[in-house]
């Protein structure tokens, strides 16, 4: 499964959000792969029952890319205030 790190919370603990199973995964932020970061991508696997993770740097920058598309596009599109003052 795929999560994302979501948010590091009092510089200790990771939230990981998994959407496809809609949960949210709390761990040591010890435990995250060297280079992670605020909206890395990782793949998920359960080892003897222990999470394994590991960066999945391909889908962090397809995520990534398409957030900075969707971000341009409604740059383009905003015109101004409807609303006139008078």
């Amino acid at each position: 499964m795929k999560g994302i790190l979501d948010r590091i919370e009092d510089g200790r603990h990771a939230v990981i959000l998994v959407e496809a199973e809609g949960i949210e995964l709390v761990l040591p932020a010890n435990r995250l792969p060297e280079g992670s970061q605020i909206n890395s991508w990782f793949t998920i696997d359960a080892e003897n029952g222990q999470l394994a993770l590991s960066l999945d740097q391909k889908t962090t920058s397809s995520k990534s890319e398409q957030a900075e598309e969707l971000m341009m596009r409604l740059r383009r599109k905003k015109k101004g205030s409807r609303f006139k003052r008078n």
